[in-house]
């Protein structure tokens, strides 16, 4: 069964045998502008597809070629080019019948005997329901920042964005609109992040509850929040009889006005 794959002739140095060599390219077999290699197939199905390897330099040149997407296997490895050449290598790519479904990540990598190399990205799309799932895990405060987990639960590749909300006993101390976090989160890969504390954000004396609100394509949500004291650390039991009297006044305040609102029902 033939892949579908579009990509870009991606073209990277390799180091050459004389310093006056030109560089080697590596690229995937009808290139149509993207700068990916991409194959898609349901479970238990073998996809085949051809990859370029390109010597302008003056000597053969041999290429040992490996991948970091799964289950890859190359007609042949190495590879020796013939100078001002090109070589094509077909690859296969047997998923297995029991490959969960969704998108799997990574690359084809040709390298040259001096450590020099190409790299082609690969993409491969497993037929299947889709599933996005991203939570939120681990959030901590500390003095410095707001620490915290997303995790892909899904089967897809997730692009989160992230909205950051912290509460004090005064009111709000911190909003950051939702904003994308240049991330790519593969299925199954945990990333742990932060958010700075601003210089006029940052708590002196405070009790705060911070919420973080992801989302991603497809409608998914993720949320999670925790609550921290600012003060204690360094001014000791009386920054902590201050937080709680700032509490019990809060509260009173709170109490009291609803008390006339209800008079005034």
């Amino acid at each position: 069964m033939r892949a579908r794959a579009v990509a870009a002739a991606l073209t990277a140095v390799l180091v050459p045998a004389t310093p006056a060599a030109p560089a080697a390219s590596a690229a995937p077999v009808a290139a149509e502008g993207r700068p990916y290699l991409y194959l898609e197939g349901p479970p238990g199905t073998v996809l085949q597809d051809t990859l370029s390897l390109t010597n302008p330099g003056r000597r053969p040149l041999t290429l040992r070629l490996r991948a970091t997407a799964p289950w890859v296997a190359f007609a042949a490895n190495p590879v020796t080019v013939p100078p001002r050449t090109r070589a094509d290598v077909p690859f296969s790519v047997t998923v297995p019948p029991d490959a969960p479904p969704g998108d799997h990540t990574g690359a084809l990598l040709a390298r040259g005997g001096t450590g020099g190399g190409v790299t082609v990205p690969v993409r491969l799309r497993v037929g299947g329901p889709r599933l996005a799932a991203l939570t939120v895990e681990d959030v901590r405060i500390s003095g410095e920042a707001i620490h915290y987990t997303l995790v892909n639960r899904g089967n897809t590749v997730l692009e989160p964005r992230l909205a950051v909300r912290a509460e004090g006993l005064f009111g709000e101390v911190l909003h950051r609109p939702e904003r994308p976090l240049r991330l790519e989160l593969r299925p199954g890969r945990r990333v742990g992040l932060s958010e700075p504390w601003a210089g006029r954000d940052r708590p002196a004396l405070d009790r705060v509850t911070v919420r973080l609100d992801a989302t991603a394509g497809g409608g998914t949500r993720a949320g999670a929040e925790a609550t921290g004291a600012f003060g204690t650390r360094w001014a000791g039991g009386a920054s902590a009889a201050a937080l709680a009297a700032a509490g019990a006044v809060t509260w009173r305040t709170r109490r009291r006005g609803r008390g006339a609102r209800g008079a005034d029902g």
